[in-house]
């Protein structure tokens, strides 16, 4: 059986590429097909398989800018040879085109945010207004092939409930939930220091603009791991006790984990792999009480951090008044242990369950459906 993965993008190393990476480990034969591809970005692992990247590839530098071509780029990979596809989704991926006999499995971090549950914010707010008026059109059009293009799926694979439910509203397709992998193995746990954690992608969605202004105004001392188009505008709002880190290599990442008081997540997530990092490493979250933070973090047995309920500074600085009074409460080897329910052991046998059951299916059609297929000869 030939295998292919599809995955967006490979420009940087975020949660998708982690689960990419658990991917090639499932099927080290598969060959990769991506929009844009970077070497320097992904890890050994990604780059022993074979790397095709769309014609897109020479503008990388400038993708975000290519959104309205991605279809057609997706369109013009050539899947024919492939018995079994599994497309990585949050950017495009599943709009591929696939032979009929071969069978595609899209495994989803999220629909697109900026086409659904996010667009009036991107419409609206977080787009340089000479954007805008070219936006609304061009997320017309791309709703309308991404609402399509899923009809060329076999089977969802959700990375949550939370997107399990986004899959629905926005597709009307169901679902299986597989927790992405996390690599909880690899963190520890140390003495607390004097700060709190973020580790995201800078961008609007994620909300790290609250933490800033946050601890700004109550000198809680704040380490910021991570890069992105909000640096800059960050940087602005930051008082003297906020240090941005930028990147990090996974060593260092694990030590600033180990180390911290707790991690703050004030951005909804669709899984969220960071603060599952936190509580492999001993350490509690103060996070919003939305989507992937609400399966992930435990409030009690163990008590692993607290939640606020609206997006705002005002109820961010409660809640880490909330957490403070609750620190005592803490047990980094009881948050360790919760954390091992989404080891990469988990997700890949989770994965090699679906397709295991898709083989099995394919080969041997069970009397019910022996039985629908007479019942149809019978009408016709």
């Amino acid at each position: 059986m030939r295998a292919a993965i599809v995955h967006y993008w490979l420009l940087n190393w975020r949660g998708g590429e982690k689960v990419l990476e658990s991917l090639c480990r499932l099927l080290p034969d598969a060959d990769i097909f991506t929009l844009f591809y970077d070497p320097t970005a992904v890890t050994p692992t990604i780059r022993t398989h074979k790397i095709t990247a769309s014609f897109l590839n020479p503008f990388r530098r400038h993708y975000r800018n290519l959104l309205p071509l991605m279809p057609l780029a997706l369109e013009q990979f050539d899947l024919r040879e492939y018995d079994l596809v599994i497309s990585s989704e949050s950017g495009p991926a599943k709009g591929v085109l696939t032979s009929s006999s071969a069978r595609h499995i899209c495994y989803c971090h999220t629909p697109m945010r900026y086409l659904w549950d996010l667009y009036p914010a991107y419409s609206r707010e977080w787009l340089p207004l000479w954007k805008r008026a070219l936006f609304a059109p061009i997320a017309n059009y791309l709703r309308l092939w991404d609402y399509a293009s899923a009809a060329r799926v076999d089977e969802f694979v959700a990375n949550s409930v939370n997107v399990r439910r986004r899959i629905r509203r926005a597709w009307r397709r169901g679902a299986r939930v597989v927790y992405p992998p996390v690599a909880v193995d690899d963190f520890y746990c140390l003495p607390s220091g004097n700060y709190y954690l973020i580790v995201s992608e800078l961008v609007s969605y994620k909300r790290v603009d609250l933490a800033v202004r946050a601890c700004s105004r109550t000198g809680r001392r704040l380490r910021v791991v991570g890069d992105g188009p909000e640096y800059k505008a960050l940087r602005r709002i930051a008082a003297p006790n906020i240090e941005f880190c930028g990147r990090v290599p996974s060593a260092e990442l694990c030590d600033l984990m180990a180390r911290a008081r707790a991690l703050i997540a004030p951005g909804e997530e669709d899984f969220g792999i960071a603060p599952v990092e936190a509580l492999a490493s001993g350490k509690p979250v103060v996070a919003l009480g939305r989507g992937g933070s609400l399966e992930t973090i435990p409030l009690a047995d163990p008590f692993g951090g607290v939640f606020f309920q609206e997006p705002t500074v005002d109820h961010l600085v409660d809640a880490l008044h909330r957490f403070e009074l609750s620190e005592s409460q803490v047990r980094p080897a009881h948050l360790q242990a919760w954390a091992q329910q989404f080891s990469e052991a988990n997700f890949i046998a989770q994965m090699q369950a679906i397709l295991n059951d898709d083989a099995r299916s394919r080969t041997a059609p069970n009397s019910q459906q022996i039985a629908n297929r007479f019942a149809c000869l019978g009408r016709d």
